[in-house]
């Protein structure tokens, strides 16, 4: 624990005492860490993490994927590359890029949630042609969707609920979270800050 600097403390009766100061400030940023203010946690997830490592395990392929993708203050393009593909369009192997948005969205849920669990990927990218296909036959996929661009994924965690998932999401204040509780999973983009309940 960091000790106060002296300019912070009086002597009384021998006794080391916090200036009024000092005391009031530590009194506001603990208020500011009660109420799980959204600023104080994104700057606890931004711009102080050395790497960023994800685990994923994709539902419909089997496929199960560890790597870092960023180190030393910036994204390590190899293991963008092989996420992308990793996210793939299932249902025709197309690929497109991921947003690196999208992926530290993930790894600060997975700091919130406190685990190191592998989050399970129900749905990744979609090709124009397969989310027009989803849309005949579920009311559920947007016309728009940021699948489309690699700025959404839809995911779960085995023995975490997706209703913890979707309130460490919810707590980051980045981008849309969409809650589907009978389905089991969470949708997580990098729009426009909103959500829904499925």
């Amino acid at each position: 624990m960091n000790e106060p600097a002296l300019q912070d403390l009086t002597v009384v009766n021998g006794t080391n005492i916090l200036s009024r100061r000092r005391f009031l400030k530590g009194m506001a940023c603990g208020s500011l860490l009660a109420m799980g203010s959204p600023q104080i946690v994104q700057a606890a997830f931004s711009g102080f993490t050395s790497h960023k490592t994800l685990s994923l395990e994709h539902h419909h392929t089997g496929d199960s994927l560890k790597l870092t993708y960023f180190e030393q203050g910036r994204y390590i393009h190899g293991a963008l590359e092989e996420v992308s593909y990793f996210l793939r369009d299932y249902h025709n192997d197309a690929v497109h890029s991921v947003d690196p948005a999208l992926l530290d969205q993930l790894h600060a849920v997975k700091l919130l949630l406190g685990t190191n669990k592998p989050f399970q990927i129900v749905s990744g990218y979609r090709s124009p042609g397969t989310n027009a296909s989803l849309r005949r036959h579920s009311r559920g996929v947007a016309k728009h969707s940021l699948h489309m661009e690699g700025k959404a994924v839809d995911i779960r965690m085995e023995g975490v609920s997706a209703k913890a998932i979707r309130n460490a999401a919810l707590t980051l204040q980045r981008g849309g979270v969409g809650y589907y509780p009978r389905s089991n999973f969470v949708h997580v983009d990098t729009g426009e800050i909103r959500t829904w309940h499925g």
